[in-house]
């Protein structure tokens, strides 16, 4: 049983919580706030066993994220297709002509796309979409300038807005729909499932030591709690789970244990596996030795599925704004000329962060490489992500990420 922290005004977290609660191995808990730069404190007083959150909104859910209140996963509810939709008809409905109106939070494409199918002009729509720091003032704002230019229907997805709206001109408040609702809990849900099966996912480490070296080798690892076999006249085999090697290496970017072990031993090589089943993370393991050894006497690597190899660092380290590119291209697996032509786009453009739509537009490759790419960068501590901008095909986030190149 998952239990989803529901974020929003008071009505959309009721009507949200009805269409969670009815889906399998889901229970919902109230988030209610007044307006939403409360969102972030109402997180923060969060009861501990909520696993996720779900905003009704992507403004709130920007807010925290901004405040730095998320520390579970979290997503936010989309209001495209259908909720336009039935303002349309709410509009039409009351006598209103629905082919000019303002609009605000959606993006361009999804008004314009969503009209078409209704087989209304598009010419009428005035659009503020969302950008990072977007404020219910300038919201209220831009529809009161758009009504003195004579656009007298507006249609906001903020309770705030609409509150100071109404009264003024003609407003309609946007609510999610069913659709959404259950789509973005079904994102969480997997997300959540997908976290649970990395936990559990089998680590076997093949370590290249003097047999000497075994009681160090055993008290360096401790906090890993893995299991340490000594094989005869072969290196030594460490077995533990993904999520403790993770926090181990501080998201697989360092493994100080390997230069401790290196000052009194010599030579320390280790490879790290990480794979659905003993089997597979061994394979993976004998992978990642086989890079250490190329690296030099001291060296560490974790090697998982998607030819993912990652060169871990035998200090603590942090990201810097322009790390060595040949040692970051050892640590994630790629090339000097990519993480150069990364480094170009970040000078060109004025934005300080990147997506998989710009890296897969400046790299001339699929978004599916690129998604790969900025997670091998953010495995090496390269790039860290910063949030949510705009939406990705059927209303998928584009997760934003900064670089440190």
């Amino acid at each position: 049983m998952i239990t989803i922290g529901v974020v929003g005004p008071q009505d959309l977290v009721a009507a949200t919580r009805e269409v969670a609660d009815a889906m399998p191995g889901v229970k919902t808990h109230p988030l209610p706030y007044e307006t939403e730069t409360d969102a972030a404190q109402v997180v923060r007083d969060s009861p501990a066993d909520i696993d996720v959150f779900l905003f009704t909104g992507i403004v709130p859910y920007e807010l925290a994220v901004a405040a730095g209140a998320l520390d579970r996963p979290a997503s936010f509810v989309t209001y495209t297709g259908a909720p336009l939709l039935n303002a349309m008809l709410r509009l039409l409905r009351d006598g209103h002509d629905p082919s000019s109106f303002s609009i605000d939070i959606l993006d361009v494409g999804q008004v314009e796309e969503t009209l078409r199918e209704a087989g209304i002009a598009t010419s009428g729509a005035h659009v503020l979409p969302y950008r990072r720091g977007l404020t219910a003032s300038d919201i209220v704002e831009f529809h009161r300038e758009r009504a003195a230019e004579g656009v007298n229907i507006a249609i906001t997805c903020l309770r705030s807005a609409y509150d100071v709206l109404e009264g003024d001109i003609t407003v309609v408040r946007l609510a999610p729909s069913i659709h959404s609702i259950r789509y973005a809990t079904q994102q969480l849900l997997a997300a959540v499932g997908q976290a649970r099966s990395d936990d559990a996912q089998v680590v076997v480490g093949l370590c290249d030591l003097p047999a000497a070296a075994e009681a160090d080798l055993r008290r360096e690892t401790s906090g890993l709690g893995s299991a340490v076999v000594a094989s005869s006249g072969g290196p030594f085999v460490l077995f533990t789970t993904r999520g403790p090697l993770d926090a181990a290496t501080s998201g697989f970017t360092e493994l100080p244990l390997v230069a401790k072990l290196g000052a009194v031993h010599g030579t320390v090589r280790i490879g790290f596996g990480v794979g659905g089943s003993a089997a597979e993370a061994e394979a993976l393991a004998k992978r990642a030795l086989g890079r250490a050894g190329k690296l030099g006497k001291q060296a560490a690597v974790v090697s998982m599925r998607n030819d993912i190899d990652l060169t871990l660092s035998g200090t603590a380290t942090k990201p810097v704004r322009r790390p060595s590119l040949s040692l970051l291209s050892q640590r994630a697996g790629l090339s000097t000329a990519t993480l150069m032509r990364l480094r170009d786009m970040l000078a060109e453009q004025d934005e300080p962060t990147v997506t998989t739509r710009s890296v897969a537009a400046a790299l001339s490759v699929q978004q599916r490489t690129a998604r790969r790419l900025l997670n091998r960068l953010e495995r090496a501590g390269a790039a860290q992500s910063t949030g949510r901008q705009g939406l990705e095909g059927s209303g998928r986030p584009l997760v934003t990420y900064e670089l440190y190149l």
